[in-house]
């Protein structure tokens, strides 16, 4: 059972928006060492820079988009077992699949609450402490 205080997560989204409200869900769970990135080149940028162990990430962005990300995080190997969330506007089964495909842990379509998102990520780690 992890402690929610050791999970790193970053945030990937192009929306500052969605980035707030998934960073004041991650605190509510008690996931306190959080960052943003506005785009999939950000977020590998800042990945690289200071590792984390939880990404989430939206699929529509400038750049490089989260399916890019994904690919670009597996193929790291420092990050093979780093938890991958798929961030998505709509439920779509051909764009879960290929993020699945590709090595995300779970995806969370947009609007969710605090509770699911809690879900998908105890999906991915076990129960939070």
């Amino acid at each position: 059972m992890p402690a929610a205080a050791a999970i790193k997560a970053l945030i990937v989204d192009d929306q500052m928006t969605m980035r707030s409200l998934v960073r004041t869900g991650l605190r509510e769970m008690g996931v306190l060492d959080t960052r943003e990135a506005v785009d999939g080149e950000d977020g590998l940028r800042q990945l690289l820079t200071a590792p984390a162990n939880l990404i989430i990430s939206d699929y529509n962005m400038p750049k490089l988009d989260g399916l890019g990300l994904l690919r670009a995080v597996r193929s790291l190997p420092q990050f093979k077992t780093t938890g991958f969330i798929m961030l998505t506007g709509r439920a779509d089964g051909d764009l879960v699949q290929r993020a699945i495909q590709f090595g995300a842990n779970n995806y969370l379509v947009k609007p969710f609450t605090v509770s699911t998102l809690r879900q998908k990520i105890e999906d991915v780690y076990g129960a939070l402490s």
